[in-house]
């Protein structure tokens, strides 16, 4: 039996999750930073769409906390926001596995939307933030990104895209 097959792969799992928050954590100019993709959601919802019997509410849970940590974000923010959007992806990852790539662009455009809009709720509901239209450019940008972040991921898992 395989190393790999025996242990499902959750090294290659936390690896890209920390390069996604090393990503997300990397200084950018005012004028990028808005266009800068969701890469801890969009690596949580591959591996959440790839391996639901391994990776779930729980790891987005996990992960989300990990994100508010490395951000400075409210304590719960980036993790009541990752977990809701596990679920999502959860219930639905045997849909969007047979979808075309353009319907996971959208698919994906509606989990990363729901992401910032539990975000910025929270972020509102604690202090005063700008509600700009430029703040959901990285939800379209996050959408375009995904084909990129499948394959990648795809081929760190060794398998096909699906």
């Amino acid at each position: 039996m395989d190393s790999r097959t025996a242990s499902d792969g959750l090294g290659v799992v936390i690896f890209s999750l920390v390069v996604a928050g090393v990503l997300t954590a990397v200084p950018l100019p005012d004028w990028a930073n808005v266009m800068r993709p969701a890469w801890v959601p969009l690596v949580l919802i591959y591996w959440v769409i790839a391996m639901p019997h391994r990776i779930g509410v729980i790891s987005g849970w996990g992960t989300g906390l990990m994100l508010d940590a490395l951000t400075g974000a409210v304590l719960g923010q980036n993790a009541l926001a990752l977990g809701l959007v596990a679920y999502v992806a959860y219930v639905l990852h045997m849909r969007i596995r047979v979808f075309p790539l353009w319907q996971q662009c959208l698919s994906i455009l509606v989990l990363v939307g729901t992401y910032q809009l539990v975000s910025i709720l929270v972020m509102r509901a604690v202090q005063i933030t700008p509600w700009t239209f430029w703040y959901w450019v990285s939800v379209v940008v996050s959408a375009l990104v995904w084909p990129l972040v499948s394959l990648a991921m795809s081929y760190l898992r060794g398998n096909r895209v699906y």
